[in-house]
């Protein structure tokens, strides 16, 4: 007889406080759960998470890997190491005479105006950095060969050394790589087991800095990744799972182990990504495709924007003041959580974060030694969080610690523990705020148009106040809201970003080397996607193009565009004109854009995720669970609502508390929810 049982889809992210998980099946029922993340070794706390959610289905571990067709992860594994710089010891290859491009990045400081700014240790120290006798032309063209001797007395000083990891970046290997791949052989030879980084593998472009920091950072975080993705791939294998595991990039799509351990790099934003794969999805689901996603976790917040249903790719990120120039969602990071520390400055000034406190030892409230008063313990002492039922009940807040810690900021500040708690709410709110408008305002967008999409742990108490800041009128909660990024990677796609450099005005290229080279890179984007799955695989063709006078390239999606047309420069210079007035307003009629870097996505369609089922019209409300005490100004009695089981069509008005296992949503006075047939929050807030 055939097997009845269920069968699964995992996500897992590992967020800085909390891994969090969701199982999804055939039928599209969703479950979740929560573990505390393990910095130390996140397969722990990935570990920790299944069994919650296997416990949270009726099943042991064992069972529901068993019955798991694929795990999709999101991970800060290379974040981490990057922010608290402890990735690999690595030895960095480049041309003769530019050993030192890390420092002299592209003859600016990284804030300019700032006398005071600390010099940036390179991630690879100039001891370990090394020139190698060998040069290639722009164009191609080799004008000294590679030299053995030189090569070799390098890799002599780097065996010494014991470097983990070696990056390679020759000058032009974009246009021919053979150095670089014979330099791979050697230090294959020379250092076994060495982890290599080609920059013609990892970023075949032009920008010698943006090129070398990329392919250093991936030589930097390479090793981590591939120990900790082969040490979890064995901890999963022990417990019963036989199938795939996948991993969240950072432009969005998955991928499989090997090929994120080649392009370890790619994996910095591999968690936030995740938040923005469910964003797009919520935008489809509830009909608002202009939205702004406000992710909200206990050590730092995310904000992006969805338009028309679809994210903004950014091509020159930085992370922990280190370049990364391949292509990632554009996500605004803010040193702003649930764990953030308050403080009072030399100046008698209330800050909050960037610092924060963390999974370990965590708030003053979780009583695991924290001392410093935070966001949460402020809630806390807010009445927004029930001390008793944190978690759903599995964890227990100290609400006398979190008084005592803003009793001690409060004396600081020359006022109460709840005046201070109230200060700290105002000023993170105020921070996030700012966040917003860097998202948005400052890029010519009007936040008002958008919808604030709120998720991650601690979000649901902060949406509604934010969006009153920024005028915004509509909040949009998921039931899934907490872990939304998690949620979001099962709508995911296989995905490969290729890259090649092409430079040349739009009038004068050579339409038939552009047309071979889009074959080119489709050809090759293909192939290798056909070794990942054995599903419909589809690719799209884009240009980042610019003035010739302007410093950055603006990313031009090629859709629809007949490669095959005798007018195909022309089609160029309009497709590059409507994205520029679309972005800055105008566009110059007059002048020939140049064509900087062709690039191809190739993506493997995954099973689409069953939709869950709506609830049932007709309901009746359900009543309030019970009620407490909120500080808005002055005390007042909200009702509390269980989240799931609030009534389809539902309309809660403020104050209220609307609570389940994982999340905590506020309503002030004047907002009113009503509950969707997905069974997410639909807050309106007074206009006006």
């Amino acid at each position: 007889m055939p097997d009845s049982s269920p069968r699964y889809r995992v996500a897992v992210d590992v967020g800085g406080t909390f891994t969090d998980v969701v199982g999804l099946d055939e039928a599209g029922r969703i479950t979740f759960a929560k573990a505390q993340s393990t910095p130390a070794d996140q397969s722990a706390g990935v570990l920790d998470g299944l069994a919650r959610l296997a416990a949270a289905l009726d099943l042991p571990t064992r069972d529901l890997l068993g019955r798991t067709d694929s795990i999709i992860h999101g991970m800060t594994v290379a974040t981490n190491a990057l922010i608290e710089r402890k990735g690999a010891r690595i030895g960095l290859l480049a041309t003769e005479g530019h050993r030192d491009i890390l420092e002299m990045r592209e003859g600016l400081k990284p804030e300019r105006y700032n006398l005071r700014l600390p010099r940036e240790e390179p991630l690879v120290p100039r001891h370990l950095r090394f020139g190698v006798r060998e040069r290639i032309r722009p164009d191609g063209r080799i004008e000294t060969p590679l030299d053995p001797a030189s090569l070799g007395k390098a890799l002599r000083a780097l065996r010494r050394a014991a470097v983990e990891s070696v990056a390679v970046c020759y000058l032009h290997s974009y246009r021919d790589d053979r150095h670089e791949r014979a330099t791979r052989e050697a230090i294959e030879a020379e250092l076994p087991g060495t982890f290599v980084s080609l920059s013609s593998e990892v970023l075949p472009r032009i920008k010698e800095y943006e090129r070398t920091s990329t392919t250093v950072v991936n030589a930097y975080v390479g090793p981590l990744i591939a120990r900790y993705l082969a040490g979890l791939r064995d901890r999963l294998a022990d417990v019963g799972f036989a199938g795939p595991i996948l991993v969240m990039q950072s432009h969005g799509g998955v991928a499989p182990i090997e090929e994120t351990i080649r392009v370890a790099a790619g994996t910095v934003l591999s968690g936030p990504a995740g938040g923005l794969a469910g964003a797009r999805r919520v935008a489809e689901l509830a009909g608002a495709p202009d939205l702004i996603p406000f992710d909200m976790g206990g050590t730092s917040s995310d904000v992006s924007l969805v338009v028309g249903g679809d994210a903004m790719l950014a091509v020159d990120k930085a992370i922990a003041r280190e370049r990364i120039a391949l292509p990632s969602l554009d996500i605004t990071t803010l040193g702003a959580g649930g764990g953030s520390i308050a403080r009072v400055d030399g100046g008698g000034l209330l800050r909050v974060g960037p610092e924060s406190a963390g999974a370990d030892p965590g708030p003053a409230c979780y009583g695991r030694g924290g001392h410093e008063a935070t966001v949460t313990d402020a809630s806390v002492v807010l009445g927004f969080l029930d001390p008793d039922n944190f978690l759903g009940g599995a964890a227990r807040l100290d609400r006398a610690a979190a008084v005592d810690a803003l009793a001690r900021l409060g004396e600081a500040l020359g006022t109460d523990p709840v005046r201070a708690a109230e200060g700290v709410h105002r000023v993170i709110n105020t921070q996030m705020a700012e966040g917003i408008r860097v998202a948005t305002v400052r890029r010519g967008v009007d936040p008002r148009r958008f919808a604030l999409l709120g998720f991650g742990g601690a979000a649901g108490l902060q949406a509604t106040e934010l969006a009153r800041i920024v005028h915004v009128d509509r909040v949009i909660l998921p039931r899934v809201a907490s872990v939304l990024s998690a949620w979001g990677m099962l709508g995911t796609e296989l995905r490969l970003e290729a890259i090649r450099s092409h430079v040349g005005d739009t009038g004068e290229l050579d339409i038939d080397a552009l047309r071979a080279l889009y074959d080119e890179l489709e050809r090759e984007g293909r192939a290798r996607m056909s070794g990942w799955t054995d599903g419909p695989v589809g690719s799209r063709r884009s240009a980042e193009m610019r003035y010739g006078e302007q410093v950055y390239e603006i990313d031009v999606s090629l859709a629809g565009v007949d490669f095959d047309s005798p007018d195909l420069a022309e089609t160029l210079k309009r497709a590059f004109e409507a994205r520029h007035e679309e972005l800055y307003t105008y566009f110059l009629g007059d002048q020939d854009p140049v064509l900087i870097n062709a690039r191809v996505t190739t993506s493997g369609a995954l099973p689409a995720p069953p939709v869950e089922p709506a609830a049932p019209a007709g309901a009746p409300p359900v009543p309030p669970a019970g009620a407490r005490a909120v500080w808005l100004g002055e005390w007042l009695e909200a009702p509390v609502h269980d989240f799931d089981t609030l009534a389809r069509g539902q309309v809660v008005a403020g104050p209220a508390i609307i609570e389940s296992d994982t999340t905590t949503v506020l309503l002030r006075p004047g907002d009113e929810a009503t509950t969707t047939p997905e069974r997410w929050l639909d807050i309106r807030l007074p206009t006006g």
